[in-house]
């Protein structure tokens, strides 16, 4: 059987590329098809034979991608996926606009249905000049948007919360996978002692994109003086150093050994944003660690309240600075939280997504 997978651009590292490592690790003789591959920013990806589309060439495409957002649709149209018996598009954005033959079975594994567009328009579109000159640019984009999310055979949703969205704006119905948590055993279970150290943890790309909130995780520990440790970088680093108090240190982008160390030895680790998932949030109760949450998105497919974490339910500094004034790391079981990152293994999500498959007699 050959394989493609299909992602919207190969240029950065998060909880979206370990899932394309998920499936690399099922199907290790997969093409991977993309709009633009940044070999610099995604050494991961040297695992898969990579195919680029016609934008690979453009200026500034691997490092800007977001100024070719209405050409797009036609570099993922162009791709040539003919000889393939499946195709699995892992996308928020464009990836699922690819074009089959119909003996092909086409599945996207949705990540979300494209945020700028439907669910987040209005925080990325906030300025009101740049909503009124982009109109038109969103009109065409919706429309095309619209047509490929009908191309999929199948949809599979990352969370509850994205199964909602993908009925919501493409009325399709979608199948719940979970992403698997892909850190290493060895380097989840590493030899160096556990220190009680007392800091709070925040791991993220560094952007300043509204539904990330990470500002609010800041303000909410400089108010209380406590400790914040964050791990990631990004073009909002700048922005959210400015604000951050002496309490408030930023350890940039780490190795999958190095942040294990501040998983271990953290209080629990901050998650402020409305994400889709939230992998970072596996990878702390994989540890052991509590995860401290905005009541939303896919923090409510991975914590029990009470148990493996807490919620806080507004994205306001105030509001988590009201569940950090609470916060007692005795309150949780360790064990609880471990139990808890082994519903989402590799095992799991292998077993789930070969099921799937078998259902539509593709294996």
């Amino acid at each position: 059987m050959k394989i493609a997978l299909v992602y919207d651009r190969v240029n950065k590292w998060g909880g979206a590329e370990r899932v394309l490592l998920a499936f690399h690790k099922i199907f290790p003789k997969s093409d991977l098809y993309t709009s633009v591959y940044n070999r610099e920013k995604a050494s991961w990806a040297k695992v898969f034979n990579v195919k680029t589309s016609f934008l690979q060439d453009f200026p500034y495409a691997k490092t800007s991608h977001q100024f070719y957002a209405t050409l797009m649709p036609i570099a993922f149209e162009s791709l040539n996926l003919d000889g393939y018996d499946l195709v699995i598009s892992v996308t928020s954005e464009a990836a699922k606009g690819i074009i089959t033959k119909p003996e092909t079975l086409h599945i996207c594994y949705c990540l979300t249905p494209t945020r700028y567009l439907w669910s987040g328009y209005k925080d990325y579109f906030k300025n009101p000049l740049l909503r009124f000159f982009s109109k038109p640019a969103v009109f065409y984009l919706r429309t095309w948007d619209k047509i490929a999310a009908n191309r999929p055979d199948e949809y599979i949703a990352i969370s509850g919360d994205v199964q909602d969205r993908i009925k919501r704006y493409y009325g399709r119905n979608s199948k719940i996978i979970y992403p698997p948590l892909m850190l290493n055993e060895k380097v989840r279970s590493p030899k160096s002692e556990i220190r009680n150290q007392e800091y709070f943890l925040m791991v993220s790309r560094l952007e300043l994109v509204s539904y990330k909130k990470l500002d609010i995780a800041i303000r909410a520990c400089n108010q209380l003086k406590l400790p914040l440790k964050i791990v990631g970088a990004g073009p909002g680093e700048n922005s959210l150093r400015r604000i951050a108090g002496p309490t408030v240190e930023f350890l940039g982008r780490l190795t999958d050994e190095k942040l294990s160390y501040y998983y271990k030895n953290c209080k629990a680790l901050i998650f402020p944003g409305l994400e889709d998932f939230g992998l970072v949030m596996l990878e702390a109760q994989a540890f052991g660690k509590p995860v401290i949450a905005f009541r939303g998105g896919g923090a409510l497919d991975i914590i029990e309240e009470g148990v493996t974490g807490e919620f806080f339910n507004q994205q306001t500094w105030e509001s988590l600075k009201e569940v950090l004034e609470k916060f007692n790391i005795s309150d949780y079981n360790s064990k609880l939280c471990v139990e808890n990152s082994k519903k989402f293994s590799f095992d799991k999500f292998e077993k789930e997504f070969k099921n799937f498959l078998s259902d539509r007699k593709i294996i």
